[in-house]
């Protein structure tokens, strides 16, 4: 980041600005003005991004790695730039212990598949929490169907904060892998995970960490936290779709064989015997999402330009409004105080069904979520069939909660 971009981050966002960055942002939806208070399922795309992808393919277009024409050296160039920039973003020690994949629940495979799965015997246990995204449950359980492995899960408070005596309990040198969200796509529950890293580290037990809800609203620093993998996407801090990325320390990535097998992934093949190329291109077969990876190291570049710490206090500001603001609805309920909450604001209006309440709400130019947001066990731990959920992103303001709180109470009124 140079000076100028320093300084302006230390002073804080420019909400004008920011959202000037972000072209969608003017459109109208049902003749109102957009709301988008659905961030934590996708971010919207700023102009940095959008052009980066397009200057991509309007002049840099082709494959990567091993050509020798000027167009492939320069792609290949700007996607290990990128991939640099990201190591760097999350202070991973080496550039090389990032691998790209299509997201969060492709790393999450990765692990499971090529890390855990061969180390696994049968009455071995996989420990992950209550309040996990499906992608951080079904790969596990899928694991020990295979292996006879045992699945256990630690318990949350009814404010949806982890027992931490009960993690303590339950870890014991037959876990093999814990794996944590480091926030709640349900909840906006921030859990302690350096904390919880140093717990598993003293049974010597591997942490992954669910990093997707965390990337985009505080900074992330691998090595400060601990853990042995971390995984995120791209497509939730405002770069594209279709890629994310795994960080693993070293020593890990070495001992793991491919997840897949195919082009750029191998060194020599003949019929008789293929040998692996080193990370992180042993993890990357065929040809990645170029486009993305150079996407996401734009979107790298416009949060550390804008400054995380900026981020994270103005969406903690934005959070703290709009639990007060909601809290004034009739029958407003909010699922999910945990005293360390990140900006999600899941809930409930009185007897109306959440996709009821998405729809109205719609009519009135604000989108959020409705549902269980791929985290039922989570829904069936607060007796809810779904939850409507409002989440913030940078351009989000005052004013738009607002919107919100008012669509809800003419909700609320129209099922009284």
């Amino acid at each position: 980041m140079n000076q100028a971009a320093t300084d302006k981050a230390q002073r804080g966002l420019d909400l004008e600005k920011v959202r000037a960055d972000f072209p969608i942002l003017e459109r109208l939806v049902h003749d109102k003005p957009l709301v988008y208070l659905d961030t934590a399922a996708t971010a919207q795309r700023p102009l940095a991004v959008l052009e980066a992808i397009d200057g991509f393919y309007r002049k840099h277009n082709a494959n990567i790695h091993r050509g020798v024409h000027l167009l492939s050296q320069e792609a290949t160039e700007d996607y290990e730039q990128a991939r640099l920039k990201i190591a760097r973003f999350i202070n991973a020690p080496s550039e090389r212990e990032l691998v790209f994949t299509r997201g969060t629940t492709e790393s999450i495979n990765l692990v499971a598949h090529s890390f855990l799965r061969p180390r696994l015997q049968p009455g071995d246990e996989i420990l992950i929490t209550w309040m996990e995204h499906h992608s951080n449950i079904v790969p596990w359980q899928l694991l020990c169907e295979e292996t006879g492995a045992v699945l256990k899960v630690v318990p949350m408070n009814r404010d949806g904060e982890l027992e931490m005596d009960a993690l303590a309990e339950m870890l014991s040198e037959r876990v093999k892998l814990l794996g944590v969200v480091q926030i709640s796509n349900a909840l906006g529950t921030v859990n302690p995970v350096m904390e919880i890293c140093q717990m598993a580290r003293q049974h010597g037990i591997p942490v992954l960490v669910d990093g997707a809800q965390a990337m985009p609203h505080q900074a992330v620093d691998v090595q400060a936290l601990g853990c042995d993998f971390y995984c995120f996407s791209g497509h939730k801090m405002y770069g594209p779709t279709g890629i994310g990325a795994l960080w693993a320390r070293a020593e890990h990535l070495q001992s793991m064989q491919p997840y897949q097998g195919g082009g750029e992934m191998i060194r020599h093949v003949t019929f008789e015997k293929s040998e692996f190329n080193e990370a992180p291109a042993k993890f990357e077969a065929g040809t990645p999402n170029i486009a993305g990876a150079i996407g996401l190291g734009a979107a790298v570049d416009y949060l550390q330009q804008l400054g995380m710490d900026n981020v994270a206090a103005h969406e903690a500001q934005l959070l703290a409004y709009g639990s007060e603001k909601l809290a004034e609805v009739d029958g407003f309920r909010m699922i999910g105080t945990a005293a360390n909450k990140a900006g999600v604001m899941s809930f409930v209006l009185g007897d109306i069904h959440a996709n009821d309440v998405g729809t109205l709400v719609d009519l009135h130019g604000v989108a959020i979520r409705t549902g269980h947001h791929c985290a039922m066990p989570v829904a069936q731990f607060f007796g809810v069939p779904a939850t409507a959920r409002a989440s913030l992103g940078i351009y989000n303001t005052f004013e738009e909660i607002d919107v919100l709180a008012d669509a809800l109470q003419k909700t609320s009124e129209m099922f009284a």
